[in-house]
């Protein structure tokens, strides 16, 4: 069987799919149960197992690999999960563990690797630009985030870190990081920094969406401040990894990533901030929605 079988394990849900084949990925299965991670660890993987089953018993057979795509990361070193924001997991040989509980291989990887590999391999990458041999792609969201794929593969790198452009410096006025460290890319870009920015110059408490909103109708000063900084340190930001990576595509994921003005004053700073007399990289928005996580975790069964 040529079938890809993924599993997205996120805070509220386990997410199953069974994709046909890497190279026709219509959607054979598809299913999901609530993680409730507030019942320990234990639980998680008896949540992750029954999805598996149901996989199982809808595709009648058992497959030799699955890919699971992680809120944090596999420490290659220690096969410790890390930086992961559902905390109860974090510390635990989760692959390990879940390996022995259903007798299959398993190759796992964050979120934001999953979403790159998803989008690269059958999402506004793969359609628009099918020759694309390095991807970058963006999670701009309640934090910031990112994976690498190359010729089709997740790059996770030596710490298990690959494409982490969420936790480098960017500017010392977004403050304290939970990482350890201050003035983050995450710390500056993500949608709760943003509203807190917002917050510090207005005085006046509001959701992204309203700041958004504002800046649009032209009608809140602060909003645009606020849009015109993100736009800004977008460019900065992400100029360090064109800089270092230069990919062929970079594709934004993530609530920040679908205010539209990303993708011209955003990428008008990129282009100011290059090492570069022009830029040729297209910025693109992403077309898998809250699918990526569990297609790019089947992808990882080539992976």
């Amino acid at each position: 069987m040529n079938n890809l079988w993924g599993i997205d394990l996120g805070g509220t849900k386990v997410e199953g799919a069974v994709l046909k084949s890497s190279t026709d990925p219509q959607v054979l299965f598809r299913d999901r149960l609530p993680t409730e991670g507030h019942k320990g660890y234990d639980h998680v993987l008896g949540q992750i197992k029954k999805v598996v089953e149901k996989m199982e018993a809808s595709m009648g057979y058992k497959p030799k690999k699955l890919g699971i795509a992680t809120p944090g990361t596999i420490d290659p070193a220690s096969g410790l999960l890390k930086n992961c924001n559902s905390t109860n997991l974090n510390g635990k040989p989760i692959k390990a563990d879940l390996e022995k509980l259903l007798g299959i291989e398993l190759a796992m990887a964050n979120d934001a690797n999953c979403f790159a590999l998803a989008e690269a391999n059958m999402g506004a990458v793969h359609q628009k630009f099918p020759n694309a041999k390095v991807v970058f792609g963006v999670i701009m969201g309640t934090g910031v985030g990112g994976g690498v794929v190359v010729d089709g593969k997740v790059i996770n790198g030596l710490h298990g870190i690959g494409g982490e452009w969420g936790h480098n410096f960017l500017d010392e006025s977004g403050g304290p990081c939970y990482c350890g460290k201050s003035g983050c890319v995450e710390k500056v870009l993500a949608g709760p920094a943003l509203e807190k920015y917002y917050a510090s110059v207005s005085g006046v408490t509001k959701s992204m969406k309203d700041v958004y909103d504002g800046y649009k109708a032209g009608t809140d000063p602060f909003a645009t401040q606020t849009i015109d900084r993100m736009n800004h340190f977008f460019g900065v930001a992400l100029s360090v990894v064109i800089n270092i990576l230069d990919p062929d595509v970079v594709v934004i994921g993530g609530g920040v990533g679908n205010i539209d003005s990303i993708y011209t004053d955003g990428v008008n700073s990129l282009r100011r901030h290059i090492f570069n007399n022009k830029l040729d990289t297209p910025v693109l928005k992403p077309n898998l929605g809250d699918s990526a996580g569990v297609f790019g975790a089947a992808f990882l069964v080539n992976n």
